[in-house]
């Protein structure tokens, strides 16, 4: 269907061309992977959940969705300050600021309604504390105006508000960066190890909370990434020619897929011994530490050197659905969200069942997957835009 829907679309609608010629569809698709995975690994106690990255590395989907929004920042917004001045770049980032912040105010009235109206049903408040919406619903005055400057995050919606927090210093570094990339990687990484040390972090609500993602520690990545990027807007190369590079990430993330997926086999089988035992705060998603942020570079590395540009399997009949929920990230996101609040809640009435966790799990990431489809077909002035062919990627690429 993918493919009849394509024939006759014109060629200004064509994904490989005028907007999107040149495109990275690498980027659309571990974006897209990264949205689907988050569905899963929101949902409690889900067994779908231990086949998703965090089972096969020091980092999860979150690190990934970083480092891409980092990486596709530098690249959207960083030819804009020479193109059209950086008052206009400044601009355009505040404007997606914007969006972003008036998406999760609506997200998380959606998100509050929705947990409120399960309440009903299932008579149990342990609901409300789990999701970490307590507070609201006691307080409603007050914690909504703690919503409005970002304090209260409720559970599953912390990751919109790291965004729009490493969003608002963009200006700043892309104007290190054209200057000279240490600029910004200097003090970023200074921060991100006094951040380690001293365990600073921002104020949440209610009182004694903190953000759950730090974004004094993830800015780093963040910053990486868009360092990376910047560097292919200007065409340069963004890692070394050194065999070492990927040799060395190869090997590092083949240790974290073994040790990792130790952990998940004992979490799964008690009866299997725990043979690896590490440190606590080395993997503590809120501060990124090393281990973690070393994994999502090492995935990075591999994917730049192993990956190709033009990959069949980007363009397939499957990989080209996970392209446009990776297209279309901010709507599916937020739909995640909200669908692994109803599906909490449907496995709360139903039963944690193998097989009623695998039919939820897959109508979810259908229902993702539909809306890619149906946003992709509105941006596209009602035809379903095809994949493009193998040939047409190597084109774009040479």
């Amino acid at each position: 269907m993918l493919s009849e829907a394509g024939t006759n679309t014109s060629a200004n609608r064509r994904p490989g061309s005028a907007k999107g010629a040149n495109r990275d569809y690498r980027l659309d698709f571990f974006r897209g992977l990264a949205l689907l995975f988050i569905f899963i690994d929101h949902i409690p106690d889900n067994t779908i959940s231990y086949f998703t990255l965090r089972s096969f590395a020091f980092c999860d989907a979150a690190e990934v969705f970083i480092f891409i929004s980092g990486y596709t920042a530098a690249l959207a917004y960083g030819p804009v300050f020479d193109r059209e001045g950086v008052a206009m770049g400044v601009a355009r980032i505040y404007r997606r600021v914007w969006q972003l912040y008036i998406a999760h105010i609506c997200l998380f009235m959606i998100f509050n309604a929705e947990v409120a109206y399960t309440l009903k049903f299932l008579y149990n408040p342990l609901f409300a504390d789990e999701l970490q919406i307590g507070d609201y619903l006691n307080n409603p005055g007050e914690a909504f105006i703690r919503v409005l400057s970002l304090q209260f995050q409720p559970s599953l919606l912390n990751i919109l508000p790291l965004y729009i927090a490493l969003l608002l210093v963009l200006p700043f570094l892309i104007l290190c960066i054209r200057r000279h990339v240490l600029l910004a990687l200097i003090p970023s990484a200074t921060l991100w190890l006094a951040v380690n040390l001293f365990g600073w972090n921002m104020p949440g609500y209610p009182e004694g909370r903190f953000w759950y993602f730090n974004p004094f520690a993830w800015q780093f990545l963040f910053t990486i990434a868009a360092s990376i990027g910047f560097a292919r807007t200007q065409q340069r190369a963004w890692m070394p020619a050194s065999p070492w590079l990927p040799r060395a990430a190869l090997v590092f993330a083949i240790v974290a897929a073994v040790i990792s997926m130790s952990w998940s086999v004992h979490e799964l089988v008690n009866r299997v011994p725990e043979y690896v035992v590490l440190p606590e705060a080395w993997f503590d998603k809120t501060m990124l530490p090393p281990a973690r942020l070393v994994s999502v570079l090492a995935l990075a590395v591999l994917v730049g050197y192993y990956v190709p540009r033009e990959a069949s399997f980007l363009t397939s009949r499957a990989g080209w659905l996970v392209v446009l929920c990776g297209q279309n990230s901010l709507q599916v996101f937020c739909l995640s969200i909200l669908l692994a609040v109803l599906a909490n809640f449907i496995l709360n009435l139903v039963g944690y069942g193998l097989s009623v966790q695998v039919l939820v799990n897959l109508a979810g990431l259908l229902i993702m997957i539909a809306a890619g489809m149906l946003l992709a077909w509105f941006k596209a002035g009602g035809q379903l835009p095809a994949a493009p062919r193998r040939q047409e990627v190597q084109r774009e690429v040479a």
